[in-house]
């Protein structure tokens, strides 16, 4: 282990980085509150501040992945649909199998410049979290709380506002609902075993209403079907923790454009056709397991100097003062006050790590954990 390793992987270096990131993510959200007079008379103008505002604490965690942990990320795509990327509102349907998937989803938003305004369906209970959850209600992201009685006006509301939004954006959409897990694919093959429906070996069955609901409500807004598969060479299994501490992974991502005019419209036609996308996905799983790559030429992006800068300006202005506070707090003797400082930094260093927590597979939701009726898509 070398010396900058070892020193990334250091509780203190830790400490520094979830205290920007929590301090960063509160004004910017104190910031976003300040933005809701503005929506009163100029609601998109407020959107774009908040798309602004937003990437400002988005940027810091792909900044942490590409540049902390030098995690690379290659992108296989036909390069006749590389050039529409970023420049096109798009659905994106991602695999959930990993801790640090939707970052890696973050990682190509930014370098297509779509991080700010990108979209997902979301839990509503990550709506409550500070700082990433906050930052999400103000640019409308999508949540559900995957009941579908009530979800169903909610959801078709939400995505009905995005058709007015003022910049290009990609909605992330995990089809299966829940991170895969072996007792969730069990159980989900289970469920495709007595609706006759092709097993799948590295993916959950697809929930279907979320995905064509979407579909109609964004037809003549977004243009294509992002359809993504990622994996991890050498058998990687990348975790937040292994981010922080510096690890270095190598991402591979198979992107394929649809165009949305090929998607049905009919719900049961949908349905199919997204069922057969997931058996396609399948294939390139398989695919990339025998042979370590996705087929398709290679066309990544290169990494873009903007979430590094401004991760930098944030640790300049916040850890400044710190480092001032510090000082006073030692030079003064104060046992009491040092003894609280020390207790402030704990707290935040927990905080931190709960909301890392919620990202771990073994402490993942227990949605699919159990069999569902087979009416439920």
């Amino acid at each position: 282990m070398g010396l900058l390793q070892l020193l990334k992987s250091q509780f203190l270096c830790h400490l520094i980085m979830c205290y920007v990131f929590l301090v960063s993510g509160l004004i910017v959200n104190l910031l976003q509150l300040c933005t809701l007079p503005l929506w009163l008379v100029d609601k998109q103008r407020a959107r774009i501040i908040n798309c602004r505002l937003g990437y400002s604490i988005s940027s810091q965690m792909v900044a942490a992945l590409e540049w902390w942990s030098g995690t690379e990320c290659t992108l296989y795509s036909d390069p006749k649909s590389s050039p529409l990327y970023g420049n096109e509102n798009a659905i994106v349907v991602l695999n959930h199998n990993f801790e640090i998937d939707f970052l890696c989803g973050w990682t190509f938003c930014e370098r297509f410049g779509v991080l700010g305004s990108s979209k997902v369906l979301a839990k509503k209970e990550l709506s409550y979290v500070p700082v990433i959850g906050w930052m999400w209600y103000f640019l409308e992201i999508v949540f559900c709380k995957r009941k579908w009685e009530e979800d169903r006006r909610t959801v078709t509301q939400s995505l009905q506002n995005l058709r007015d939004y003022p910049e290009n954006f990609w909605f992330l959409l995990f089809c299966e609902g829940t991170r895969f897990t072996a007792k969730k694919h069990q159980i989900s093959m289970q469920v495709a075993e007595k609706k006759g429906l092709p097993k799948l070996k590295y993916h959950l069955l697809p929930r279907t209403k979320g995905f064509w609901v979407t579909v109609q409500n964004l037809r003549g807004t977004v243009a294509a079907v992002y359809d993504s598969t990622l994996n991890f060479r050498n058998n990687e299994v990348p975790t937040f923790v292994g981010v922080l501490n510096g690890k270095k992974y190598h991402a591979d991502l198979y992107v394929r454009r649809i165009p949305l005019e090929s998607v049905p419209e009919d719900e049961a036609e949908c349905a199919a056709w997204l069922h057969k996308l997931y058996q396609e996905k399948d294939s390139f799983q398989e695919h990339y397991t025998q042979t370590g790559r996705y087929p398709g030429p290679v066309v990544s992006p290169p990494r873009r100097l903007w979430a590094l800068i401004n991760w930098l300006c944030w640790c300049c202005l916040l850890l400044y003062p710190l480092v001032l506070l510090l000082a006073q707090l030692v030079s003064s003797g104060n046992i009491l006050f040092i003894l609280a400082s020390v207790a402030l930094c704990a707290a935040a260093s927990l905080g931190v790590r709960w909301m890392i927590g919620q990202t771990e597979v073994d402490r993942g939701s227990s949605y699919g954990s159990k069999e569902v009726p087979l009416n439920n898509n």
